[in-house]
Order: structure tokens, then sequence, then C-alpha cells
């Protein structure tokens, strides 16, 4: 079976796919990619499900070496570049490593998590439905560490492209109220929409800390209460911390808001000391937006790399004028 070898990898590094569904009832995170949709891209370049588990990177490149037989190998993520036995790829575009071929993946460029997957995914044993990694717990295997073998299923060895690699939508951070809006003023509400915000240095992958203007919620400590990824909660401090995948399933902070499924992974990508923006937004605009997001990454549909791509060709201007060749030549 072929696999490959951690090369050298800095802290952070681990395997995740889309998550660990239908567990939260029993204390049990979700974990999975930070960035679906950068987990999807890569996944459709090697011919995946758009969940399949990779590996994340986190902010650092890294580099494997491939044994054991050919893969298909393909990266995404923010400015992120794979090189293939010193072969550097286009963006959007997977190739062939054969055995013992190195693979290089720079450092992230304006954002925090990068994704290397390979054709079948790696085939590390499932627990509950999932290969994610899940640090506080220790579900899912450990943290990638030089010497670790990961395995791969094995698929399809011919490179794929992608005429457009997605991107996230721009603008301000959205969040839908609730379900504890009741327990502060109406002005945190238009504080937090109002406010530029930073990601503070503490971040990771449980939760976003924001630095920015207190709130303060009218009451003091409540009973813990459910919470989910996009639950923004309001410690003491007033600082809000916005729950990311790999957050608890219960909290004792109340939940001022909470963002809207389309936009966690965009703020999962904003790096430390990055400053921006919340807009509140209704539940149809949430559905919508969510709708959106599933609609782009179903929509991925590589073509064979270095093959005619004939919607595009004869959506180009090839001919431009006409030229009469026998009036050329009777001048001649």
């Amino acid at each position: 079976m072929s696999a490959l070898v951690v090369d050298r990898c800095a802290p952070g590094a681990s395997v995740q796919d889309g998550g660990r569904v239908g567990w939260r009832r029993y204390g049990i995170a979700t974990a999975g990619a930070m960035d679906r949709l950068a987990l999807a891209v890569a996944n459709a370049l090697v011919g995946n499900p758009a969940d399949a588990a990779a590996v994340e990177l986190t902010l650092a490149g890294a580099r494997f070496r491939v044994v054991g037989g050919p893969v298909l190998v393909a990266a995404s993520g923010p400015g992120v570049v794979l090189t293939v036995d010193g072969r550097t790829l286009a963006p959007g575009v997977s190739a062939r490593a054969e055995d013992g071929d190195l693979l290089e993946l720079s450092a992230m460029r304006g954002g925090v998590y990068g994704y290397l997957a390979v054709a079948g995914g790696v085939d590390l044993r499932p627990e509950m439905g999932s290969r994610a990694f899940h640090l506080r717990s220790g579900i899912g295997g450990a943290m990638l560490t030089p010497g670790m073998r990961l395995p791969v299923a094995g698929g399809a060895l011919a490179p794929l492209a992608l005429d457009r690699v997605p991107d996230h939508a721009t603008g301000p951070i959205r969040f839908m109220p609730g379900p504890q809006d009741d327990w502060f003023s109406p002005e945190s509400l238009e504080l937090l929409a109002g406010a530029d915000w930073q990601v503070d240095a503490r971040s990771d992958r449980m939760g976003r800390f924001l630095a920015g203007p207190r709130l303060i919620p009218r009451a003091g400590s409540m009973v813990s209460d459910g919470v989910l990824p996009g639950s923004i909660q309001v410690p003491p401090d007033g600082q809000p911390i916005v729950l990311m995948r790999d957050c608890q399933t219960t909290g004792g902070y109340p939940k001022l808001a909470t963002v809207i499924s389309a936009d966690l992974d965009r703020l999962a990508q904003l790096p430390a000391g990055a400053r921006f923006r919340l807009a509140p937004v209704d539940r149809a605009g949430a559905v919508s937006a969510a709708q959106r997001l599933a609609q782009t990454i179903a929509a991925l549909n590589p073509r064979p790399a270095g093959a005619i791509d004939t919607v595009r060709l004869l959506s180009a201007n090839l001919i431009d004028g006409v030229v009469d060749a026998r009036g050329d030549l009777d001048q001649a």
C-alpha cells in the first residue's frame, strides 16, 4: 500500500475530514477541517469526495515522502504552493508523485490553514465515523510528527485541473442574534456589528478569541448550555469568543450571537492580528449563504489536466475580423 511519510512539519498539522457528525449529544466534538471549501477543492483535484480525509497544515509548510507506489496529490489553501519532486504545481491542478518523491508544501500566505489531499484519501482507522483528529480528547489518532506514516487508500493517477479555484465570499463575517441575546442590552448587538474586531493570538481550532470593545451581559453566570461551532460566547471580561470546529459541546457563558455556517471557514482563515467586521443577517440570509456554499462545493468538476476545455474554447473570441485572401492575392 502506498503511504506518505512525514519528513518535516510544524506543530498543528493533523488529519482532518468533514468531521464527526451526530455525536455532540454524547459530548463528542465535531472536529473536521477548519476550511471545508479548501478541503473540498483539494479533494476534487484528486477525485475524492469533498469530505475525504486529508492533511491539514497550520501556517507553516511541510514535507512528505511517497513510499510504496505512485499517488495522485493536490494542495489548496491561501497561497499554498505544492512542489512534487522539485516540480512546482500551478494552483488548481494535481500531479502524480512516484515512489520516493518528496512533496513540499509552502507556508500559508494570507491565511492560516492549507490542505494536502491524495487520491483515495488518508486511510487511517476511523473513529465514530470520522478520521478527524481532535486535540483535547485525542480522538482520531495524534498530531503529525516527523516519521509518522499515513497510509493511502489508493485511487486514480491521472492529473486533474480546475478552470477556476473558488474562493470565499468577501465582506463582514455574518451572524444571527441569540440564543442568549436577551441577556445583553440592545446596544451590545449594535456594538458587535459596529466595532472593528481583531483576532487574538490565543486563537486556535477550538475558538477565535476577539479583541475589541467589552460586551457585558446584564446577568452573571448561567447554567451550562449547548454550544456549537459558530457560537459567540461572552466571558466575564466581555471579550467575545467565536467557537470553532474543535469546540466543546456545552458552555456556561451566554451566547450573544452565532456566526453563520457559511462564514466559519472564512473566519478560520483570518490570522492573528487581522481586523474584521461582523454584520447581522436573518435566517433566510443565513440559509441562502449555506446553500450557495454547498452549491459551490457540489459544482467542483475538474477536467483531465492538459485536455482541451471545449466550453472555454467556444466562449473565446478566436477570430477577430474577416480577411479576403483572394483580394490580397490580386494585389500581389
